[in-house]
């Protein structure tokens, strides 16, 4: 795992931090999304409407080939969208980039909603059938039919990185975030949540994209009730601070302010890569995977599937990203401590001789070598980091609770071997969906620990679902049909790997994973946006010239 760890910091080392104060993936996708934007004309705001229509039904034929419904394509694609991105990855722009990465959210899904409209255009265009009559596209088919055959490895190689970005974001990062949201608020074990989530997602996947279609089309629109209703509540009970939360967002979006919530706040680049990253993790758009789920809509019209398609990123990001942003700005809680029990491997031990200081000191402070001496529960002349944030008041409790007298080992800041049982308390920040739960528990007590626990559940469980159709179709371009059963038993494994594994490991993958997926697609939007110009003109000129 140590191994696992550095070549994965080292592969986000290149593709999220180079250059270092504007990575070439952050403007690949910045670029992308203002080229066609501009190119089609703000498309996501005049045919905004009439992607309602076609959503609501009005334009359904079941005559014409695919295997789902425009409602079911776009719950399934939000399923896979509308996950713990929305709960646990907004919290964690926050944390690392303060109220400010936000706004970038917001940028990134207001382009995001024009790159979603281009690259499922492109999917049905490109779409093909298998022997089983079920439709396959994605960017993958468009690389390779729409670019030519000298281009196929190019697309040899977003289908490989579907797959493993599948097993990281789509699977590993949602099993992860249930496993902890499972054990703050339950106790519940790792491996228990793990083998329940593992179980309910074998028993959808293996019946295919009209069984996922099935459950994304109820589970969608319940989830985002259950959990925007309390989000709603909280941003009532502070309506008269809500403008000051938006300037705040505003204003740090631009001049963050240093030493408050995570380590990063403070540095104008950093608040706007954790902001495009999030705000991508999240509403994934230009990344390439909704497209293979909206290629399997019953139409012949690219066009009108391209419209529902750029719905995704507006409710996703614009509206469920923003009620969680809201909801932790409104409530503070994302620069304050919080009283927190857990297992010291959780921690690093640091060369300061207090944790009075706050913010970046821990980035900077060096981590501790050798033995560390502690009596009566407190350190000695060292402190405790959480989260990437210093625990005020650490105390070391023994398997009883009591505080613990002993001597601990450490190497590079990292505990080595600490005997079985002992923990530690003591005030420390939030991070993930630790931080969403504070925040609605504090405005709706017990009720909102629940409702974001459950929420985080069922996120989870229907990202995990349709993002299995994803890796599915990946797996089906490079290995034929015949390797569709076997990734499928295999992806079912890692939800249960991921439950167990650390955050920080499984969210650097998931990070590196949708980098590397989302590069070969934009490369590929660049060059075949004039075809989609070309359909978009015809389409509307033929059927709702009133859009032009």
């Amino acid at each position: 795992m140590a191994i696992f760890e550095q070549v994965v910091n080292f592969g986000n080392s290149y593709v999220w931090g180079w250059p270092a104060q504007f990575p070439l993936i952050v403007a690949l996708l910045l670029g992308a999304g203002l080229f066609v934007t501009l190119r089609l004309a703000f498309i996501q705001v005049r045919a905004f409407g009439h992607g309602w229509a076609v959503v609501r039904g009005h334009y359904d034929d079941p005559s014409q080939r695919g295997d789902i419904s425009h409602f079911q394509a776009l719950s399934t694609a939000l399923s896979a969208t509308v996950g713990i991105g929305n709960i646990a990855g907004v919290a964690t722009a926050i944390h690392y980039g303060g109220p400010g990465a936000l706004f970038w959210m917001w940028v990134t899904a207001f382009f995001g909603m024009a790159l979603k409209y281009v690259e499922c255009t492109l999917s049905m265009q490109h779409r093909v059938f298998d022997e089983k009559g079920e439709a396959a596209g994605g960017p993958m088919y468009y690389i390779e039919k729409g670019l030519g055959r000298s281009w196929k490895p190019m697309a040899i190689f977003f289908a490989f990185c579907g797959v493993i970005s599948s097993f990281g974001s789509g699977n590993m990062n949602q099993a992860n975030t249930v496993s902890l949201s499972a054990s703050t608020t339950l106790g519940a074990p790792t491996w228990l949540a793990g083998g329940v989530m593992a179980t309910l997602v074998a028993m959808v996947i293996i019946g295919g994209i009209k069984r996922i279609g099935a459950v994304s089309s109820k589970l969608a629109p319940a989830m985002f009730v259950l959990y925007s209703l309390g989000a709603i509540v909280i941003l009532l009970k502070n309506l008269p601070q809500a403008p000051e939360a938006f300037l705040t967002i505003f204003r740090e979006a631009f001049n963050p302010t240093a030493g408050v919530g995570g380590t990063a706040a403070g540095v104008f680049s950093t608040t706007l890569v954790w902001g495009i990253k999030r705000g991508l993790f999240s509403n994934e758009a230009g990344q390439g995977s909704a497209p293979i789920a909206h290629a399997a809509a019953k139409t012949d019209e690219p066009v009108r599937e391209g419209v529902v398609a750029m719905l995704g990123p507006f409710i996703d990001t614009l509206v469920i990203c923003t009620l969680t942003g809201l909801a932790i700005v409104l409530t503070g809680v994302w620069s304050q401590h919080k009283t927190t029990t857990g297992r010291l491997d959780e921690c690093t031990i640091h060369t300061v001789a207090t944790a009075a200081v706050l913010g970046d000191v821990v980035a900077e402070a060096v981590g501790v070598d050798g033995s560390v001496p502690v009596r009566d529960g407190r350190f000695e002349g060292v402190a405790l980091a959480k989260n990437d944030g210093f625990v005020l008041s650490a105390v070391v409790e023994g398997p009883d609770g009591a505080p613990w007298t002993g001597n601990l080992e450490a190497a590079e800041g990292s505990f080595v071997d600490p005997p079985p049982g002992l923990g530690f308390r003591g005030d420390c920040l939030q991070n993930s969906s630790a931080l969403t739960t504070w925040a609605f528990e504090r405005e709706l007590g017990a009720f909102g620990r629940w409702v974001v626990t459950l929420s985080v559940f069922l996120f989870a469980l229907s990202t995990t679902i349709s993002w299995s159709y994803y890796g599915d179709r990946c797996a089906e371009y490079m290995f034929g049909i015949g390797a569709v059963p076997i990734y499928r038993w295999l992806y079912t494994g890692f939800v249960f790997l991921g439950a167990t594994l650390a955050l920080e490991v499984v969210w650097a993958y998931g990070d590196l994973a949708l980098g590397l997926m989302a590069a070969p697609n934009l490369i590929a939007i660049f060059v075949l946006g004039r075809r989609v110009k070309q359909s978009t003109d015809e389409y509307f000129a033929r059927s709702h010239p009133f859009v032009r």
